[in-house]
Order: C-alpha cells, then sequence, then structure tokens
C-alpha cells in the first residue's frame, strides 16, 4: 500500500490500478471494439466524426477531434472531424439560447444521418451533453459516451456506452478517457491505413 504521505506514487499507484481495472473489463472492451467498428463504418460511408465535452473533457473532444484531420503515427490522409470547442460559437449559443444548448445546436447545424457523435463526460449529467445526445438521436447521428461513475442520465442515450470502471475521481476518469481515445485511433488506422504499421512488430 503506498503511504498518503508520497502523493506522486500513490497517484501512479491509483493510476495503475484504473488501468489494470479497464484492461480487465470484458464489457469495457466490447464496447471499446464496438466504438472502433462504428468509427470504420463511418469514414467508410463518407460520414464525419463530432466530438464535444466541458472543462477537460472539452480539451479530449479537442485531441480526439485533431487526431483524425492530422496524423497518428504517420502521414495518411485527413478523416473528417470537429470538436464543438470554438469560443465564438459557444459563447454565441450560451448568449442566445442558454448553455445547456452549446452542444445541441452545433449537432443540429453539422450532424446527419451517419455521422457519429462522441460525447464525453466524467458524470454523465451534464445538461448540455445531455441535450446533444437527445438532438443526436432525433437526426439518426449514432452516439458514442465516454463517461463515468456508473455512466449517469447519458448511459441510455447513447448507442454506445463505455463507463469507465473503477476510477471514481474526475482526473482518473480522464485518463482512462484519453487512453481509450488514443486506443481507437491507433485500431482504426490499422484497418484503414495498413501501411502505417508494416514495420512495426
Amino acid at each position: 500500500m503506498t503511504s498518503s504521505n508520497d502523493p506522486i506514487r500513490a497517484a501512479l499507484s491509483e493510476a495503475a490500478d484504473s488501468l489494470a481495472a479497464l484492461a480487465s473489463d470484458q464489457s469495457c472492451l466490447g464496447a471499446i471494439e464496438q466504438f472502433r467498428d462504428l468509427i470504420l463504418s463511418t469514414l467508410r460511408s463518407n460520414g464525419k466524426l463530432m466530438s464535444c465535452g466541458n472543462g477537460g473533457s472539452m480539451c479530449d473532444a479537442m485531441h480526439f477531434a485533431e487526431e483524425w484531420t492530422g496524423r497518428f503515427r504517420s502521414d495518411r490522409a485527413a478523416q473528417a472531424a470537429l470538436s464543438f470547442s470554438d469560443p465564438s460559437h459557444l459563447s454565441c449559443i450560451a448568449n442566445d439560447f442558454g448553455y445547456a444548448e452549446v452542444f445541441s445546436r452545433q449537432v443540429a447545424a453539422h450532424g446527419k444521418e451517419n455521422d457519429l457523435l462522441l460525447v464525453i463526460s466524467t458524470s454523465g449529467e451534464s445538461p448540455n451533453i445531455l441535450r446533444a445526445l437527445e438532438e443526436a438521436r432525433s437526426r439518426g447521428v449514432r452516439t458514442v459516451g465516454l463517461l463515468g461513475n456508473g455512466g449517469g442520465s447519458a448511459l441510455p442515450l447513447c448507442d454506445i456506452g463505455i463507463v469507465m470502471p473503477h476510477a471514481k475521481s474526475a482526473e482518473r476518469i480522464q485518463e482512462l478517457h484519453i487512453k481509450v481515445i488514443h486506443i481507437v485511433v491507433e485500431a482504426v488506422e490499422r484497418q484503414l491505413f495498413p501501411e502505417n504499421y508494416n514495420e512495426q512488430a
């Protein structure tokens, strides 16, 4: 047991335990595989990937989008992805319609059938996340939630819900969220651009 007087090693130990719990959770692993397959089908049908979240989860949503429009391991074709994170759009919508609508209005503007919306929330209870999921469902946009703390009210609104096991604090949940993001980006890239991995073990 790591002493609480050593917060650095205690944090690393807790993070390792959270990652081990994710790696051994068959339900989560199956949902991650479904997430991979849904991204593949979206991109192969010329759909786009959209993402949103609040605070640190917004940073993760931005990270998810830039991995597709930029590069991951090696150069390859840019993939259609955007995060709902532009300050002017957020402040405009919040001012005109309220903060609960900052993501749903952008889903309404950009989302179409066979697109994919990724929502990221440690609680699953953020009103703007719930409204985005409702709007996506009304438009035939498929939805994935990276969630924590049991999934909250967001879980039943997601086509695929990936709820982080074991981790309770926001920072541990967010660390697992970014791990899942990197896992699915690599898994999809290996399918679409196998040449990027030919020389790797």
